[in-house]
């Protein structure tokens, strides 16, 4: 599911990091390395890899990620051809790193995915080898696996390759400034054409039924000495970022399928009572949703910029919250093999410094790419990998739904009382009385419960009052005013 990174500018305060301290060690958190992991890793890092693979450095290569990222996972170039468009998207080799049963191996096992808290991260590999070695840093030269994918004019991909390369990334780019650089027309063109390409996938998946959810990033900004929820849109230029991204997805999707043997990203068709659910919330947050509209015709219709629309976007996640893991091999192809939000076939492979099963897709799809059979330590480690990656996943959606709480707790810890406008955004099947209130200001979600035994009134707007609100002990509370 999409990750909804909270931002709290500058040093969170003391209760606040407090009480991230304390979801840390709630939920289990892995903090340091172990010492064998830490040696093991800088041993990687110092050690001369062999050449491997193509030579791509002449490629100038850039990454596009936050500001201030040094775990780059990704290196973008795109060129135009003869009929069309050529991506390359070169890809942190972390296996050339990795030996498998190794010390390093079983913390990565172990951690799964990287976790994001507001006041710093708890990173998949060590910094030597996630944000060193292994990261595709401007200026080195890194191994890497480096897909390269000839599209059409119209976007549609004609021919795809997979295999080891060396690159070199020319710079370090941020989304603010290459946003800036397309909207004066000063990129050069392997950045512009990300607005082109872009564009163009974006409606090839319009057209499958695909759903992309440009999420609004919840940021936390300081009015008068205290908190205030807010949302930041992302740009056009994630989105377009975000496409290329898929592409590879789906391209490694569609090979694995080829082949036989792969893990899959899987997500099955929302059932009728959550998007049932949706419609309601739709309601309460006056979005119009005609019966005749589809769920995906109606996310392409939302202007993320608008609170209302940002509010409902983030109910849309809640969709994806039965994305799984898929194995198949030895050309046994699984049940549903399809991503419902992507109306395709995909997988997951160009994170694997923040994610496990990235490292083991890559593997396969060399494998495939090449005519040949995966690695044994691929195969050894591919049942449990879904059951893996699931408790990894938990994991992670457990810190972002413990920090939301714990940051709109704090918000609102000095509030305790005070009255707002908010709407009923769910009621509880058999408990008519309790439900989610989603306020129109501040941006906060929380439960709701009338001690009366009232039913509440779904999809109205609400006039209630704060009955609980400690950054310790999170979860905000109202009632009906």
């Amino acid at each position: 599911m999409p990750r909804r990174p909270i931002r709290v500018p500058g040093a969170p305060e003391a209760p606040l990091r407090a009480a991230f301290t304390a979801l840390r060690a709630r939920l289990g958190t892995p903090e340091d390395f172990p010492p064998a992991v830490l040696a093991e890793a800088d041993r990687a890092a110092a050690a001369t890899p062999a050449p491997s693979g193509v030579d791509a450095t002449d490629i100038p290569f850039c990454t596009i990620d936050p500001p201030g990222s040094a775990d780059l996972d990704q290196a973008l170039h795109l060129s135009r051809t003869a009929t069309g468009y050529r991506v390359r998207y070169a890809i942190a080799d972390v296996a050339g790193f990795v030996v498998p049963g190794g010390a390093l191996d079983a913390e990565a096992q172990r951690r799964v995915t990287t976790l994001y808290f507001p006041d710093g991260h708890v990173p998949l590999h060590p910094p030597s080898l996630g944000e060193g070695a292994a990261s595709l840093l401007p200026g080195r030269v890194r191994p890497a696996v480096l897909w390269t994918i000839d599209l059409d004019a119209d976007g549609r991909k004609l021919v795809a390759d997979v295999r080891r390369a060396r690159v070199r990334s020319r710079a370090a780019l941020d989304y603010a400034g290459v946003q800036r650089q397309i909207d004066a027309g000063t990129a050069e063109e392997p950045i512009g054409l990300l607005s082109t390409v872009g564009r163009l996938r974006l409606r090839l998946e319009a057209e499958r039924g695909g759903i992309s959810l440009d999420v609004p990033e919840q940021e936390i900004v300081r009015y008068d000495h205290t908190y205030r929820p807010t949302y930041r849109a992302p740009l056009p230029v994630e989105t377009w970022n975000a496409q290329i991204s898929l592409l590879t997805g789906m391209t490694a999707a569609d090979l694995m399928l080829l082949y036989g043997t792969g893990v899959l990203r899987t997500l099955p068709a929302a059932p009728d009572g959550a998007v049932g659910r949706l419609r309601r919330t739709a309601h309460a947050l006056h979005i119009e949703w005609p019966h005749h509209v589809s769920y995906a015709a109606l996310i392409r219709t939302l202007d993320p910029h608008l609170p209302r629309h940002a509010a409902f976007l983030q109910e849309c996640t809640t969709l994806l919250r039965g994305a799984g893991y898929t194995v198949f091999r030895d050309g046994g192809l699984p049940a549903v093999a399809t991503h419902a939000a992507v109306a395709a076939p995909y997988a997951h492979c160009t994170a694997p410094l923040r994610r496990l099963a990235d490292r083991y897709a890559s593997e396969l799809c060399l494998a495939a790419g090449a005519g040949q059979a995966p690695p044994d330590w691929v195969l050894a480690a591919l049942d449990a990998l879904p059951a893996r990656m699931r408790d990894g996943s938990r994991r992670a959606a457990a810190v972002e739904r413990g920090c939301v709480d714990i940051v709109e707790a704090a918000v609102l810890a000095d509030r305790v009382g005070d009255l707002f406008d908010g709407c009923v955004v769910d009621v509880e099947e058999h408990r008519p009385a309790v439900g989610t209130v989603r306020l129109a200001d501040p941006a906060v979600v929380g439960r709701i419960e009338d001690e009366r035994g009232a039913p509440l009134p779904l999809g109205e707007r609400l006039r209630v009052r704060l009955t609980h609100a400690d950054p310790l002990a999170p979860h905000v509370r109202f009632a009906p005013a």
